[in-house]
């Protein structure tokens, strides 16, 4: 096996790099490394989303009629890897990662040619309507209504946990249109505005005290049957399809090995004056195991994105995927957390243009509200456990 890059390879990985010096400025690097947040902040992000789609590198695994770059699976690893390493703030994936990919494999030809323009533009940002606060993992049991009133949905009803809903203008959400039958049954895709008198949106702030999340509640919204996706009472394949797309991500690893850089800088930094002469060697080892870890996931995920361009959806490995990289996540922000010592104790505030001081070193600002924002990556997007359960069923045939 030749693990070496071509030297039209090594040519893209030049051209990446100058990429990056040029447009991800510093202040873009600084806001992404003090985010504690689950996602970016949108003003961050979406500065980074309009260098990219200026390029046209925003979507590269997209069709290239819909802003694709028909790049290798080699030159995407190149470009995620390279994005990492230099520090470019995450995108917002409801719109790119979720509702665009599921768009372009189950919607109409109108719905692509109009909304696809958009989420690339950012003129459409989105959210998603899935948990409920008596369906989370278990999300067949959702009871939000939709009754079908000529060509639209009149929709009743709430939605929880549901990330960036008060920045979105955009919802693409689950909604019960059939109770006669099993749950997964009777359940249908919609996507509706956000800006319009029967959607209120609630915060809810996380003990990092972020605001991400939210509660939605509908009181006779309005959706368009144009806008559903898939048949009526067929939404369950349908959520399934996307799932598979948010719970495999991008090129795993990447992210991680980043991460232990960063880590391994911090021991650098502390070692040079604490007085434990051991400190370097004993947090050093730790890293390399979980490097390990994180080069495994990645050599994974690369194999997921192989199969991919054949035309394959993530199917049970996405579940496989969303398992390891979380729990990886959460190592990971345990060990950054453990290096700093007393410094991971008091709250710091990481929001844009906050302009307190940093408790201790610059570095130390954000690792406290990763770590406890980090605890819900293992819950969201469908619970560790339940994706055991569905590698157990689909793999192993248990």
């Amino acid at each position: 096996m030749n693990l070496n890059f071509s030297p039209e390879e090594i040519s893209f990985q030049e051209e990446v790099r100058d990429f990056l010096k040029q447009e991800l400025t510093q202040d873009l690097v600084n806001a992404a490394k003090h985010t504690s947040a689950v996602f970016t902040e949108k003003e961050v992000a979406m500065k980074w989303q309009k260098k990219l789609a200026n390029k046209g590198w925003l979507v590269p695994s997209w069709p290239e009629e819909y802003g694709g770059t028909n790049w290798t699976q080699t030159q995407r690893y190149i470009f995620s890897s390279e994005c990492a390493k230099a520090g470019a703030p995450n995108l917002i994936p409801m719109g790119l990662a979720m509702i665009g990919p599921l768009l372009l494999g189950k919607g109409t030809k109108e719905q692509k040619d109009y909304y696809i323009p958009r989420i690339i533009s950012g003129e459409d940002y989105w959210c998603q309507g899935y948990s409920e606060p008596g369906a989370g993992s278990d999300l067949a049991s959702l009871q939000c209504k939709a009754e079908r009133v000529g060509d639209e949905y009149v929709i009743n009803g709430t939605k929880i946990w549901t990330t960036h809903a008060h920045l979105a203008n955009k919802i693409f959400c689950l909604v019960r249109t059939d109770n006669s039958g099993k749950n997964q049954e009777g359940i249908t895709f919609l996507m509706l505005d956000m800006n319009q008198p029967g959607v209120k949106v609630e915060p809810i702030l996380t003990m990092a005290k972020d605001h991400d999340f939210n509660q939605v509640v509908f009181t006779d919204a309005v959706a368009k049957v144009s806008d559903r996706i898939g048949e009526e009472n067929q939404g369950w394949s349908v959520a399934k399809y996307l799932l598979e797309f948010e719970r495999s991500g991008g090129i795993g690893g990447s992210k991680s090995l980043s991460d232990l850089d960063f880590i391994r800088r911090l021991i650098k930094k502390i070692s040079s004056t604490h007085k434990d002469s051991s400190f370097a060697d004993t947090y050093n080892t730790k890293v390399a195991e979980l490097e390990i870890k994180a080069l495994s996931i990645q050599y994974t995920s690369l194999r997921i994105l192989s199969s991919l361009t054949k035309g394959d959806s993530p199917g049970p490995e996405s579940s496989m995927m969303k398992t390891l990289v979380t729990d990886l996540e959460q190592e990971i922000s345990e060990l950054t957390l453990e290096v700093i010592g007393y410094y991971g104790i008091p709250f710091q505030d990481t929001s844009l243009g906050s302009n307190k001081p940093a408790i201790g070193d610059e570095d130390y600002r954000s690792i406290a509200g990763k770590y406890q924002n980090l605890r819900a990556t293992t819950i969201y997007g469908g619970s560790n456990e339940i994706q055991r359960n569905i590698m157990a069923k689909a793999v192993l045939g248990l």
